[in-house]
């Protein structure tokens, strides 16, 4: 195959991949469908991603395309930056021209701005730490050397959306894609232009942190030693801050996805850290690794840092989603016509069950499974969260309990 038409099948690809990303968003919004849109838009995402990976690299979205720009650019795995803006130009076009389709399939356009009562800075939070976890997850899933390749990169790349649409959509719209933010705002110019210029700001600075933070996650990726502490504690940190993040923006946002959207974010950053420090995200998981002694890594004093990063992780998390909702936040406690005991016994067990499915599918040399470690303890968020949300609220985490009541 020539350059030329190698070439062409690259732009074909990724102009084909963002067109049904952004008419799937246009469909789903002009559809009104609240409840099961984010699960929509995340699943075209992952298909056309198993779909067209293995011929352009299923980018799909201008801040993604940047980020493994950079990535290259400081001597990590990613794309040189003349893909980079070739790649952009054609996602832009898509975008625009799918947002024209959905238009005149519904004689109808929707403009692009935060929900009301938000502000450019809280809807540029959304989009910048959404943008940002996406594009970390597309580092860690689908360029790092250690973690390629795999079955999962689809999955938890495109159900970054599950976890950013039902919470930080409710402030933002969820665009965490220049191309959709482009696309959705030129489609409506009669009602408007103009604040797709803020969300692609705010989405690059996402990608430009996702950047700088997958090499101090991964600095073997970039001609350094394998990361050591440093590496690991902010792993925790991430895992953790995104975790509990996504747990206040569904509950201030009264989400009726939020268990699973959760579970989602639970899922991803699994499989994103995975390899760098186990992703616990968890002192109760790390307190169950401990005690099985199946860890030889896990020492005690290690454990105890981590716990701290998970500690600091959730803390940070709470006042993230306290300054988006102008600082409101929400008590720790039991739900309506609840106390103590049935608290105690709910959390106990639905805990039992994570560390347990933990356990038996990242730490167990028996049961283990490489592929769906990350969906099968990300499940255990939408298990539990669903069956005691009414009576505990679900934490199943002392770092959320601890981020809440800070």
């Amino acid at each position: 195959m020539s350059i030329d038409s190698a070439l062409s099948a690259k732009c074909g690809a990724e102009f084909l991949g963002t067109f049904l990303l952004i008419f799937t968003v246009g469909c789903n919004v002009l559809s009104g469908n609240a409840i099961w849109g984010g699960v929509s838009i995340a699943s075209v995402l992952m298909v056309a991603i198993y779909a067209l990976g293995g011929i352009s690299g299923a980018n799909f979205n201008p801040a993604v395309s940047l980020a493994l720009g950079i990535s290259k650019a400081m001597g990590g795995p990613g794309l040189d930056m003349k893909s980079v803006g070739t790649y952009m130009g054609v996602q832009v076009v898509a975008g625009i021209i799918a947002a024209y389709c959905y238009a005149a399939l519904f004689w109808s356009s929707f403009n692009l701005s935060p929900a009301d009562g938000f502000g450019a800075l809280h809807a540029g939070l959304c989009e910048a730490v959404y943008t940002f976890m996406l594009c970390f997850v597309v580092l860690n899933v689908a360029a790092a050397r250690s973690a390629t390749p795999n079955q999962y990169y689809g999955l938890a790349i495109g159900f970054v959306i599950v976890a950013g649409a039902y919470g930080a959509g409710a402030v933002s719209g969820g665009c965490f894609n220049p191309a959709v933010a482009i696309g959705i705002d030129v489609s409506s110019a009669g009602l408007g232009f103009g604040w797709c210029i803020a969300y692609l700001v705010f989405e690059m600075i996402g990608a430009v942190l996702a950047a700088v933070l997958f090499k101090v996650v991964r600095p073997e990726d970039f001609g350094g030693e394998k990361g050591g502490p440093a590496a690991e504690m902010t792993s925790e940190f991430l895992g953790t801050f995104m975790l509990v993040l996504t747990v206040g923006l569904n509950v201030l946002g009264k989400s009726s996805g939020g268990a699973f959207s959760i579970a989602a974010a639970l899922m991803c950053m699994i499989y994103a850290l995975g390899n760098v420090s186990g992703a616990h995200f968890n002192p109760a998981v790390t307190t169950a690794i401990l005690a099985s002694r199946r860890c030889q890594d896990l020492t005690p004093a290690k454990a105890g840092m981590y716990m701290v990063s998970q500690l600091l992780g959730g803390i940070a998390a709470a006042f993230t989603y306290s300054t988006v909702y102008h600082g409101a936040s929400f008590k720790l406690g039991p739900g309506a016509g609840h106390g103590f005991a049935e608290v105690a016994i709910a959390e106990c067990v639905f805990t039992f069950v994570l560390c347990y499915v933990v356990l038996g599918v990242a730490v167990s040399t028996t049961t283990n499974n490489s592929t769906m470690f990350g969906l099968a303890i990300g499940s255990c968020v939408t298990v539990g969260g669903n069956a005691i949300g009414a009576i505990s609220g679900g934490s199943l985490n002392p770092a959320v309990s601890f981020g809440i009541a800070a």
